[in-house]
């Protein structure tokens, strides 16, 4: 019976048209840009990349006065995030609490990576990663970013 009940739901939300929110080029932009305005207001340079659920790039912006290892590391905090969904800087902490953890596939235990949540705060749309500045600034930008967009960094009730 619950199998029936799922796919009854499951029918029904394909024929209202409902589907999951998603993380589009457009909104991509927006977070880059709400972040260059950030780092701009504040006389920074940042690296910054947006990147689906699955880590896949969708808008990138290598400020001025970068290099391209800071746009690398910026790829890399957004894939870890992406591929973990939570910020790289609580991965700082449990690569300290848990063996092993620091090794594990994209895991970058530096502050600037950090999922992005619908504005809800239900679903998670993938993750912005920032590199440049200071960990404690790049973060910043890219919860800024995510902010301008309209969206969150964080699920509902966090």
């Amino acid at each position: 019976m619950r199998y029936f009940v799922v796919a009854l739901l499951a029918l029904a939300g394909a024929a209202t048209g409902a589907r999951a929110a998603s993380l589009d080029a457009q909104m991509a932009q927006a977070i880059v840009a709400g972040c260059a305005s950030h780092a701009a207001g504040r006389h920074q340079s940042h690296a910054i990349a947006v990147a689906d659920p699955g880590g896949h790039l969708l808008a990138a912006l290598r400020m001025d006065g970068n290099g391209s290892g800071a746009m690398d590391f910026a790829i890399a905090k957004a894939e870890a995030a992406a591929a973990w969904g939570f910020a790289t800087a609580r991965m700082a902490e449990g690569a300290r609490e848990t063996p092993g953890f620091a090794a594990a596939p994209h895991v970058v235990t530096v502050a600037g990576g950090l999922p992005i949540w619908s504005a809800d705060g239900r679903e998670r749309l993938g993750a912005v990663g920032v590199s440049g500045e200071a960990p404690a600034d790049d973060a910043a930008c890219a919860a800024a970013g995510i902010a301008a967009a309209g969206l969150r960094s964080a699920p509902a009730g966090r």
